[in-house]
């Protein structure tokens, strides 16, 4: 008689047990639901935007806090007996480790680009050789569309690369937009040994000093230096357009260098050869012939 009332007991026990997990695992689904439901909500209003970026920034951030908040309701629903469930995940954790390694590695990268911010959302980017613009930011990983490694100022080939989270800590991480948006370029062009280097040099000044694009930046590349909040010492003595000299074999090569936005390079670049081939035509500059 004693044994049958121990085992009733037992069995009341686990019941009551079970009942109770049963209730805090439906009251996690409805809160979980009512937080999806509000997700869906705000991202339907961030679609009314007509600002792609902004859109995407804004969404963003709405399903970041929306796992938090998922995050945060696990935790307060189930607080009485989080201390069971961990033990029971330390265990079973255990035989999954080396599996997780990774997952956990770029999660907690993933918070690192997040706050820190190493790249941002359309900073062009080269890591391990491979240069492209972001265009994507996750939790696990981050998307690059590759530009083209042939051409050195960088051209969309429409590939999109995805890297885990963890590479940043990895490979030698290139910014081409971090701390300022300008990079230098350079266009050589090679001209006879008699020429009349002082002119032709003055007609190339004149062709990058009409660029519209070239003569807007120093101005703003100045502003940019003096207003933003940076951790790197950097500063330039020289913002407007230089022509450098050097003698190369049998002939004079003129190293045009100006400031330019990494992403607007090849374009530049090719008006300037354009204005050059013009000149050329109009017997204002002579052109090196091997």
């Amino acid at each position: 008689m004693k044994n049958i009332k121990e085992i009733s007991s037992f069995l009341s026990e686990i019941t009551t047990v079970n009942e109770t997990y049963i209730y805090l695992f439906i009251r996690t689904v409805i809160f979980i639901l009512i937080v999806v439901i509000l997700q869906h909500i705000a991202l339907k209003i961030i679609k009314r935007i007509k600002d792609s970026k902004k859109e995407y920034i804004y969404s963003q951030r709405v399903k970041v806090f929306s796992a938090i908040l998922k995050t945060l309701i696990v935790i307060f629903v189930w607080a009485d007996y989080i201390s069971n469930i961990l033990t029971l995940i330390t265990f079973i954790s255990a035989a999954f480790t080396i599996a997780l390694r990774e997952f956990i590695f770029n999660f907690f990268a993933g918070l690192y680009i997040k706050i820190k911010k190493p790249i941002e959302l359309e900073d062009r980017i080269e890591i391990n050789g491979i240069k492209g613009d972001v265009v994507n930011i996750k939790l696990m990983n981050f998307e690059v569309l590759e530009v083209d490694e042939d051409n050195r100022r960088g051209q969309s080939t429409g590939i999109i690369i995805n890297f885990p989270n963890t590479t940043v800590f990895r490979e030698p991480l290139k910014n081409y937009s971090k701390g300022f948006k300008y990079i230098w370029d350079e266009i050589k062009v090679k001209i006879p040994l008699d020429s009349d280097i002082q002119k032709i040099k003055g007609t190339l000044y004149k062709i990058l000093n009409n660029n519209d694009i070239i003569k807007a930046i120093p101005t703003k590349m100045k502003k940019q230096l003096q207003t933003i909040n940076t951790d790197y010492r950097i500063y330039y003595n020289q913002y407007e357009p230089v022509i450098y000299t050097e003698v190369v074999d049998n002939h004079v090569e003129l190293q045009l260098r100006y400031l330019i936005h990494p992403k607007k390079a090849r374009f530049v670049a090719s008006t300037i050869w354009n204005k050059i081939l013009e000149a050329y035509k109009n017997n204002e500059i002579e052109l090196y012939k091997d």
